[in-house]
């Protein structure tokens, strides 16, 4: 449900609030067919409700805990990205220390996703 960058982006934007459709529309930048893709799967997993004011309609956090929840994830997140930057520049310090030039082939920072988590470790 949250494997989307669409739905992370509505959710992040719903952090502060409700905000209409058409607010989401011009800040995410996406055709209106597949935000609303989108809102109908965060709307059926019971993330977010929908508030109709005349003809305009507009999002929300469903609870507290979604945005407790966006909080933690941005946060781990943001210490494994560090702790990626700070191996990197590791590794480029070795080099240098070791007289060796980078090769044309080591990449700059590239984020992987992490492989998912075995059954028996889901559940912890």
């Amino acid at each position: 449900m949250l494997g989307h960058p669409v739905r992370i982006r509505v959710l992040e934007l719903l952090q502060s609030g409700p905000v209409s459709v058409r607010d989401l529309l011009s800040e995410i930048e996406v055709e209106p067919s597949n935000l609303s893709q989108q809102l109908a799967v965060l709307r059926r997993s019971g993330i977010v409700v929908s508030i109709r004011e005349g003809s305009t309609v507009s999002y929300a956090l469903a609870g507290g805990d979604v945005a407790e929840l966006l909080r933690a994830a941005r946060r781990i997140l943001t210490e494994l990205l560090a702790g990626q930057t700070e191996l990197l520049a590791e590794l480029r310090q070795a080099d240098v220390n070791t007289g060796l030039p980078p090769g044309p082939h080591e990449p700059d920072l590239v984020v992987t996703r992490s492989p998912r988590p075995s059954p028996a470790v889901r559940g912890h």
